[in-house]
């Protein structure tokens, strides 16, 4: 009964406020929701055609990456050819010796990006202790406390999900064997490059 009461009540009020039967009421309504519709996938369907051939251009005007090449074990030496100043070779960065194609993200790890002086490098440190400075863009990880090494075990992470493994980066301690001779001539020289370990074998 309240349910009959009430639509006897909005009856009563389509008819007093828009002078129409509710029946033409509803009517109306229904009409212009199905024009709005109409309309709207009108002109929705336009800007799609109008955006289209604009991002089919835009895909045009930038050639597409060619795609990750293996270079296998190199030297961090050899990275360095690979910091985007060749816009041949592509954009590599390393952390914790793994090297990783950055190519994709050339405004950030290229030439004027944000991120361009870790590119070419093993920025491991640098990324843990969120630095910027010559010193701490190497591989070592000495030294390091648990936060440093948790931030830097979440951008090895986001490096694993985002980019292609490509190589890795060959430890120091193998860089003097060929040149056995010279650790005798110059043992200050080569105790600083190779670290802790070569000044225990002296």
């Amino acid at each position: 009964e309240m349910a009959i009461g009430l639509w006897e009540t909005v009856k009563e009020s389509i008819a007093a406020y828009t002078g129409l039967s509710p029946a033409t009421f509803f009517t109306f309504i229904v009409l212009g929701i199905t024009v709005y519709y109409a309309v709207a996938s009108f002109f929705g369907s336009s800007d799609d055609s109008h955006q289209r051939p604009r991002s089919r251009e835009a895909a045009e005007a930038v050639e597409p990456l060619p795609p990750p090449v293996q270079i296998g074990e190199i030297s961090a030496e050899e990275l360095r050819k690979y910091d985007g100043s060749d816009q041949k070779k592509p954009l590599l960065m390393a952390i914790k010796g793994q090297i990783y194609d950055v190519s994709q993200s050339r405004m950030f790890y290229g030439p004027g990006g944000p991120y361009a002086l870790f590119a070419g490098k093993d920025a491991s440190r640098a990324l843990a202790k969120m630095s910027f400075e010559d010193k701490d863009l190497n591989g070592d990880l000495t030294g390091l406390g648990v936060f440093e090494l948790e931030a830097l075990q979440d951008w090895e992470y986001k490096f694993m999900s985002k980019y292609v493994k490509v190589g890795t980066v060959r430890p120091t301690e193998a860089a003097p064997e060929p040149a056995a001779g010279e650790v005798e001539d110059a043992s200050g020289e080569t105790a600083r490059d190779d670290g802790v370990e070569t000044k225990e074998e002296e």
